[in-house]
């Protein structure tokens, strides 16, 4: 199995990050890359689309509000894993009330690529990802 992490700290307090990325149906608030997303199963699923209409179903596995945390599986994907969980997390930075870190993570099982690819492949999408958040909370 292998993971990948990628953080950024935010000049925003964590409660104002959360409320842009806590809802599991937000992704095309603050992701360019998603263009859309539906909610199914009682808003514990969603169908994201991407810019070049690409799938991917993901289903929520577990969510926190006071952690301001939610974890999910993806269910279909054109990705070279199985096996996928994320985590998507927003942490108060110690002494920097007004600061927020937040964390992507996941694990997976490569599938017909190695693990420094598959790991490649997500840290790049995580890293883009918080980049994109922090363009979003500036504008």
């Amino acid at each position: 199995m292998a993971s990948t992490a990628a953080t950024i700290d935010l000049p925003v307090a964590p409660e104002r990050v959360w409320q842009l990325i806590g809802g599991f149906d937000s992704l095309p608030d603050w992701l360019p890359y998603i263009s859309a997303s539906v909610a199914a199963g009682g808003g514990r699923v969603r169908r994201l689309e991407n810019e070049d209409g690409g799938v991917i179903v993901e289903r929520l596995v577990a969510f926190d509000d006071a952690a301001r945390s939610y974890s999910y599986a993806i269910l279909e994907a054109p990705f070279p894993v199985t096996d996928y969980l994320s985590t998507l997390s927003v942490h108060e930075v110690p002494d920097q009330p007004d600061a927020s870190r937040v964390v992507w993570s996941g694990t997976f099982t490569p599938a017909g690529v190695g693990e420094a690819e598959a790991a490649a492949l997500f840290h790049g999408i995580y890293a883009d990802g918080l980049a994109a958040l922090r363009d979003t909370l500036a504008s």
